[in-house]
């Protein structure tokens, strides 16, 4: 036998006795006081070796030399267990953690861990540091997104992030305890994401992540996604009520209507609900009222499945003074409070109803199954340009519509061994139906229809497919590989038309992702995301103008770096680069396209989280961003407000007496509202504070928003319109003036 076959043989012998000779670690992980499995959890041992809880708590350490060992297991939020255990040779130890709730401690936050890119660990922690009041707190968990409210909480905020103006969500997949939030084919607009329906004190955890990466995210998952989870279980009931200025109440309560632990099974049933009311601070009241209620059961049966069913309900009604124009200020016709027109406002609403069953099998295998389904009502009046097209009745808009939405989504996952490898691979499927009613724009007022621009129905079907692989190269280098498949039907009838069938167009993409990560070492880790995104086109788009660009394509790369040089700082940085193949955008408020053309983003993220010592930690995020359009000349490629620069951050104190403070900063420059950079929105820097005391049963509160009460813009658009006493048209600023000094505090009593 030639010398070389014998060295492979010898190897290959060597290789098996070394492994036989190996033991392996598995273990569960639950929280101490639910009793319910931890997910996330981080399981360290002899340094490299790592892993983390999936969705039933599970761990699997294997390949370890038999010895006596120390496990490391950590997750943000709870107290750090060193546990010892036993590795012997070609046996299987197995091993029950559970961890106790802990105050939030910097150098116990481990970064080495197997499913994380950075976000996660930066997410987790600012869950645990920032006050959470409003929705538009809850969307600002993600560094670098700024948003941009002009009906006062009536409608989805407008978002910008890395570069791009969002819009209400064209760019940005948000879902709620996995049940898409985001409208596409929307009355106002495409990807429309009005959150309003999720009460911020029933949030557990958010997910997110920028770029369009993980496989299991499709349509407008671009420039990032966000997943937000409630909570399972309640610890206490509580009540809440806050007041403030400008006439403002809001009354929160979360009860326990059923809980019941045994050996086999841990369920509960609760109710939230929430009300909110307020005039606004402009002269005309705005008369806002919001109601929410959700109700939710959750079981889990031992540590192998879990149920879930969530029903909630949504209604919210408004008055609004629009956006103002500079001019009218500057000529005394109105004060920034003022309005042209203050008869617009509107109304909306959406009940949901979701079911989810998870389940661990035999072989390691994992399910989820989930069903959703939304009932939707929108109903706004808006008048941006005042007397531009009608000097007699003025130009206010009417957009609506009713909408039945409904899905399904399966996902089976397993880890396994290739060789010595770990590996995990997980696939999904499933659809998105949205049957849209009576979708119009109309030139009309409260009063009355004088005529509808544009009228018909939308069917929209989204089919989907997508598996996602994860290696373990080795215990420093994961690889993780993903395709995905979706296939969409729209159709339209236009009613304006008496069209008696649907029009019809389809079309398939295929997304590829592939993510590298690298531990150099205990504190440092790098990672490398490449991957395909897409965000469809609204309906009317796609079939009044037959165009081939129904899903274009969104490019990415981010190259990001993870570093803990201090044992209680947490620095997340990335190069990242978005290339978009077109942006053809539907302008619900005008019933026109308007082709956006190729365009080229790039930018550097930075996120940084500092504990100076047990009660008083620190956090800023800096995003630097240069958005460009690729087809213009240069000089006429700006892409209107798109934020070159942003800053959030603030200092957040914690003492064991029950005293929280947190004082936070928000802070974006001056960014181009037109093609050639002649016309600037303004930027702003605001400082707000929340300050609470918990004695007993207990907590008070005092908020203070925009502190230094400075004059500042929140939307602002360089738009076309005519007041009624101007023989012709001008084009310049509009925007709706930001809260001023806003003063507001509360009480919660738990039992």
């Amino acid at each position: 036998m030639p010398f070389k076959y014998i060295l492979t043989v010898l190897f290959i012998t060597y290789t098996s006795i070394a492994h036989s000779q190996r033991g392996s670690i598995h273990g569960i992980i639950n929280d101490a006081d639910s009793k319910t499995p931890l997910t996330g959890a981080t399981v360290n041992i002899g340094g490299n070796k790592s892993d983390n809880s999936d969705a039933f708590g599970k761990f699997s350490i294997p390949i370890v030399n038999p010895g006596q060992y120390e496990l490391i297991v950590s997750h943000i939020g709870y107290k750090t267990e060193i546990v010892p255990v036993e590795v012997k040779a070609d046996l299987l130890s197995t091993i029950t953690i559970s961890l106790k709730r802990a105050e939030l401690d910097l150098s116990e936050v481990r970064i080495n861990s197997k499913r994380n890119n950075g976000l996660q660990t930066i997410s987790a922690v600012d869950i645990k540091l920032r006050p959470v009041n409003t929705s538009q707190d809850v969307l600002r968990i993600v560094p670098g997104l700024f948003i941009a409210q002009h009906a006062g909480g009536g409608k989805a905020e407008q978002i910008f992030l890395r570069g791009y103006d969002i819009d209400h969500g064209t760019d940005i997949a948000i879902t709620v305890d996995g049940m898409p939030v985001n409208m596409i084919s929307h009355a106002h607009g495409q990807g429309y994401a009005d959150l309003h329906f999720l009460i911020p004190e029933t949030i557990e955890k958010i997910n997110f992540e920028k770029g369009p990466y993980q496989a299991a995210k499709g349509n407008l998952a671009t420039a990032a996604w966000v997943d937000f989870s409630t909570r399972d279980f309640l610890e206490k009931n509580m009540i809440k009520a806050e007041a403030g200025q400008f006439n403002s109440q809001r009354f929160v309560t979360q009860l326990k209507l059923f809980s019941k632990t045994t050996e086999q099974k841990k369920e509960q049933v609760y109710i939230a609900s929430e009300y909110a009311r307020s005039d606004g601070y402009f002269e005309s009241p705005q008369d806002f009222h919001r109601f929410n209620i959700m109700g939710k059961y959750t079981a889990w049966f031992g540590n192998q499945s879990q149920l879930s069913i969530i029903g909630s309900g949504f209604s919210s009604r408004w008055n609004a003074s629009g956006q103002v124009p500079e001019r009218a200020i500057r000529a005394g016709l109105i004060t920034r409070f003022g309005a042209i027109d203050n008869t617009e406002g509107g109304n909306t609403s959406r009940i949901n109803f979701t079911a989810r069953f998870q389940k661990q099998w035999k072989k390691n295998w994992k399910s989820t199954d989930q069903f959703y389904y939304s009932h939707y009502r929108f109903n706004l009046f808006s008048n941006f340009t005042f007397f531009l097209n009608d000097l007699v009745n003025g130009d206010m808009i009417n957009q609506r519509e009713r909408r039945d939405l409904f899905g399904y989504t399966t996902t089976a996952a397993k880890s396994y061994f290739i060789g010595n490898k770990k590996a995990a691979t997980e696939m999904g499927a499933g659809f998105r139906q949205d049957n849209i009613h009576d979708i119009e724009l109309a030139h009309a007022n409260r009063k009355t229809l004088f005529n509808s621009i544009r009228k018909g129905d939308i069917r929209e079907t989204n089919s989907f497919a997508y598996i996602n692989q994860d290696i373990e190269m080795t215990d420093r280098l994961q690889i993780n590989a993903g395709l995905r498949f979706d296939h969409f039907i729209f159709r339209y009838k236009d009613k304006l038309n008496g069209a008696d069938e649907f029009a019809m167009q389809s079309k398939a993409t295929f997304s590829p992702k592939l993510n590298i990560s690298y531990a150099i070492n205990a504190r440092l880790k790098i990672s490398l995301q490449n991957g395909i995104g897409f965000h469809s086109n609204d309906t009317r788009v796609i079939l009044d103008n037959a165009a081939s660009d129904i899903l274009p394509r969104v490019i990415g790369t981010d190259l990001g770096l993870l570093w803990k040089p201090l044992p209680k700082m947490v620095l997340k940085t990335t190069l990242w680069h978005l290339y978009s193949q077109q942006e053809f955008v539907y302008v619900g408020d005008e019933g026109i396209v308007e082709p956006g053309g190729r365009t080229r983003r790039m930018g550097v993220d930075l996120s940084a989280r500092y504990q100076f010592s047990r009660w008083l930690f620190a956090d800023a995020d800096i995003n630097v961003t240069k958005a460009r359009g690729i087809d213009a000349a240069k000089g006429e490629n700006y892409i209107p407000l798109a934020p070159s620069f942003t800053s959030i951050g603030g200092l957040t104190v914690r003492t064991k007496q029950g005293f929280s403070s947190s004082l936070r900063y928000r802070f974006i420059g001056n960014r181009p509202a037109n093609e050639t950079n002649s016309v600037q929105a303004q930027g702003y820097f605001l400082l707000d504070m929340v300050n609470s005391y918990k004695r007993g049963r207990f907590e008070f509160s005092l908020s203070a928003e925009n502190l230094t009460n400075r004059n500042w813009r929140e939307a602002q658009f360089d738009t076309e319109s005519r007041l009624r006493q101007e023989s012709s048209p001008v084009s310049e600023i509009h925007f709706t003036p930001g809260t001023p000094f806003y003063l507001k505090g509360g009480i919660t009593y738990s039992f």
